[in-house]
């Protein structure tokens, strides 16, 4: 019975494991979200945030986020009774699909996924933890009392991100701009005219 060398072997199962591994691009999921004020792409991250991926997608793929909004902006001068302070905008459901929502899901925390919140990161709102449902936001600039141990949330779990902005942060900062006359609510909110997955 013939051996191969250590070399050869070595070269063999790095070819085979090559093969084998799925690419970046499959990991991934884009997505188009469409908003009166512009185009925003998404980059779903569904391997190293499989569940929580896989939540924003069911919501996505059922069209629940079809005449949704943007409906919060977080900015530095908006927050006067938070000490740890951030920046974001977050989006939820069209109103009619709010009590059509699935269970709520266990919390994917940054220490697991490596997934942190850096400029653009786009993460599940929260309450407690593993209470997230529909709610998601976009960071701006980087937010790491969002991810664990951070001091944003008192329970120091942080937040799930699970994917980043690849295309539009100018259109995620002019909507954090937008008027906000009611506390931190977009007053009017921003809507989402369409948000669905890019062909592949």
């Amino acid at each position: 019975m013939r051996i191969l060398s250590p070399l050869i072997l070595n070269l063999t199962v790095a070819l085979l494991a090559s093969i084998a591994a799925p690419a970046w691009a499959e990991d991934t999921v884009r997505v188009l979200v469409q908003t009166e004020l512009g185009d925003i792409v998404l980059e779903v991250d569904t391997k190293r945030a499989p569940n929580t991926a896989a939540n924003f997608l069911r919501y996505l793929d059922q069209g629940h986020y079809n005449g949704g909004t943007f409906h919060r902006t977080v900015k530095m001068d908006n927050q006067p009774d938070s000490p740890v302070k951030i920046e974001v905008i977050q989006a939820g459901v069209h109103p009619d699909r709010a009590k059509e929502g699935f269970p709520a899901i266990p919390l994917e925390r940054t220490k697991a996924t490596g997934l942190k919140h850096m400029d653009g990161a786009i993460s599940m709102a929260r309450g407690q933890p593993d209470s997230a449902t529909s709610g998601w936001f976009i960071c701006i600039n980087d937010q790491p009392s969002l991810d664990f141990g951070g001091a944003r949330n008192p329970d120091g779990q942080g937040f799930a991100a699970f994917g980043k902005v690849i295309k539009g942060m100018d259109v995620v900062r002019t909507i954090q701009q937008a008027p906000n006359t009611d506390a931190q609510r977009l007053t009017p909110p921003i809507t989402i005219v369409k948000a669905a997955r890019m062909p592949s």
